[in-house]
């Protein structure tokens, strides 16, 4: 039997700054040693826009404790989304790829070469994460549009996935579908034999049910080593909606009743792998944070026990409430800005 881990999905988007961390904890460091002191896990969403420098990723395990875990979201171009055009890597805008713009400044379809270079790019980004141990996986986020609608479709999308997981091994690799073929009865059994004979862990999602909408239905199953949980909320009018922010997007906070439906889900997850990572990624206002520690509290004695310590350096006191004003940083800043202050050269 394994044990679970309990975190959410980022930790400084801007309304959770706002309304989770007291007023003093008002730095990019103070924040993340401030969430390391509470949750020993952590999905990394701003790479999703663009790829960071690696300097970021080393500032990231230095503010953190020694067990602490990164999972880290692949830059959008890895899995077939259409990315900023002003985020795209110095690298990557100033050679001589070829793609296409949308009229909103999206960078469509890439030619291979500059999809595997943003690969390498990333891995390069990651890598004090890798070396200090602190690395657990690489959350791929396949679009709606990438389908197992039939045969052919559903093969060759296998192979695109096959062959990222291919320029990321040796990196555990978490794979979540957003589009219900996958696991259709003419599909699921295809789709689970071919994530299990390469180790890929298949992403369990909690997500709205939209009426005729082919979202992902709650489901876990185990493929790998590794199990991963991922809460979307269950906003069904924002879930297909074009809104300011992630955040908006995910605007939930889940019931008790809705987080022990579950239990018995983690549980048998957690039955056939060593670790399962369950992410909250309703990150509006303190709702992750607190729909987190819900349910590491229901799911009980298979939560792995605290890891560690907060780094030493600026203490941070939980009772302060200083008036100094939140400060912005890679993570919470708008997703038009995140390019600028990951140091992506826009």
């Amino acid at each position: 039997m394994g044990d679970a881990v309990v975190g959410t999905c980022s930790w400084t988007d801007k309304t959770m700054i706002e309304r989770w961390y007291p007023h003093s904890v008002n730095t990019a460091e103070a924040r993340l040693r401030y969430y390391a002191a509470r949750f020993d896990t952590v999905e990394v969403d701003s790479s999703f826009y663009g790829i960071p420098k690696p300097e970021v990723a080393a500032n990231w395990v230095r503010r953190s404790p020694e067990r602490f875990t990164f999972h880290v979201k692949a830059y959008g171009m890895m899995t077939g989304h259409e990315v900023d055009e002003r985020a795209l890597h110095p690298e990557l805008r100033e050679a001589d790829y070829v793609y296409e713009i949308s009229q909103r400044g999206r960078v469509r379809f890439p030619e291979p070469r500059m999809v595997e270079r943003s690969f390498e790019l990333f891995l390069e980004a990651i890598e004090p994460l890798v070396v200090s141990g602190k690395m657990g996986g690489v959350l791929m986020q396949y679009p709606p549009w990438f389908t197992a609608l039939d045969t052919a479709k559903r093969e060759h999308n296998l192979g695109e996935i096959e062959r990222a997981a291919e320029l990321l091994h040796p990196l555990p690799v978490f794979v979540e579908f957003r589009h219900a073929s996958w696991v259709s009865p003419a599909h699921r059994e295809r789709t689970m034999k071919f994530l299990a004979d390469r180790d890929l862990t298949f992403v369990g999602v909690d997500a709205p049910r939209v009426p005729g909408s082919p979202v992902m239905p709650p489901l876990t199953a185990a493929t790998a080593r590794f199990g991963y949980v991922r809460f979307h909320g269950r906003n069904v009018d924002t879930w297909h909606a074009r809104t300011a922010s992630a955040a908006d997007r995910f605007d939930y906070l889940y019931t008790p009743d809705e987080l022990a439906e579950w239990r018995q889900p983690v549980l048998d997850l957690a039955e056939s792998t060593e670790r399962t990572w369950v992410m909250f990624n309703n990150c509006k206002y303190d709702y992750a944070p607190r729909n987190a520690r819900e349910m590491a509290a229901i799911l009980g004695d298979i939560v792995a026990e605290r890891a560690g310590h907060v780094p030493t350096g600026e203490p941070v006191d939980p009772q302060a409430m200083a008036d100094a004003a939140p400060v912005e940083d890679a993570e919470s800043a708008p997703r038009e800005e995140r390019g600028e202050q990951l140091g992506l050269g826009i």
